[in-house]
């Protein structure tokens, strides 16, 4: 078992991630070079995915071996990594692999197959989905997507202006801890941090979403200005959650999240 550093979060039925930091994939971090840094954005080729309500999107679990069915799954790292994956594949490339990009339950059970390839290939644990429903990690998602030979590699960003360098070329996968402050925000621009006190809030375990743009950008003197600039994620709580599906965070709440967060880009590079 290599030298990796794991913390895991209790379970629920809408978040299962967990951070894992392998040094040998964090030796693949992308360091910040000094480009120009501009808003940009990366929108899905899918619907807003839903982890939660499946009886009702007509997906029967217990068709992957279960003895009954679930109505949510804690599958967001398969979720947001298949949001990520329908922006770098065009419609015939996805389609290709399974993935058929105008049709929200298709897509979910896909994401909900590749979660379940992501618990089997997070080697820190012996438990695996479906027969647990353990959760994953941002790492093990994104092997699941090298596995299926659709990305090239992925790299990692561990500092703000990495982030949103790599949000330069592409979207991202964040993992990070999840407030109840987060769950029940009520901005009309999907914003999970507005309260100033989320901190105090209960934390209710570890979630994985997709960065799909960089908002917003400030400087001053030439540093970014955290407070001012604006990361916006893709759920996988529906459409009706936020800003139809979409959060937005300050990148000062990556900051203060920082050490308990975990970014990774999948690529692919070679068309």
């Amino acid at each position: 078992m290599p030298d990796i550093t794991v913390h895991t979060y209790e379970v629920r039925p809408h978040l299962g991630r967990h951070q894992v930091l392998d040094p040998r994939s964090l030796a693949y971090r992308r360091r910040y070079d000094g480009q120009p840094l501009r808003a940009t954005a990366w929108e899905p080729r899918i619907p807003v995915l839903d982890q939660q309500n499946l009886q009702a999107q007509g997906i029967r679990t217990a068709a992957y071996g279960l003895d009954y069915d679930v109505d949510a799954l804690a599958s967001c790292t398969g979720n947001a990594a298949t949001a990520l994956i329908s922006t770098l594949l065009d419609k015939q490339q996805a389609a290709a692999a399974g993935l058929h990009t105008g049709d929200a339950r298709a897509a979910e059970e896909w994401a909900i197959n590749l979660y379940a390839q992501a618990t089997g290939l997070d080697q820190w644990h012996d438990q695996t989905w479906p027969s647990e429903d353990c959760g994953s990690s941002g790492l093990g998602v994104a092997k699941a997507l090298r596995a299926r030979g659709l990305i090239d590699q992925y790299g990692h960003a561990t500092t703000a202006a990495e982030l949103c360098a790599l949000l330069q070329t592409g979207p991202v996968l964040m993992g990070l801890p999840w407030h109840a402050a987060f769950t029940q925000t009520d901005d009309p621009d999907g914003l999970i941090d507005t309260d100033p006190h989320w901190a105090d809030s209960t934390l209710e375990g570890g979630h994985e979403v997709c960065v799909i743009a960089l908002d917003a950008v400030s400087f001053s003197a030439g540093q970014l200005v955290p407070d001012h600039t604006v990361l916006r994620f893709r759920n996988s709580w529906g459409s009706t959650w936020a800003d139809r599906g979409d959060g937005r965070m300050r990148l000062s709440t990556y900051l203060a999240l920082r050490d308990a967060i975990d970014v990774v880009q999948p690529r692919l590079d070679a068309r």
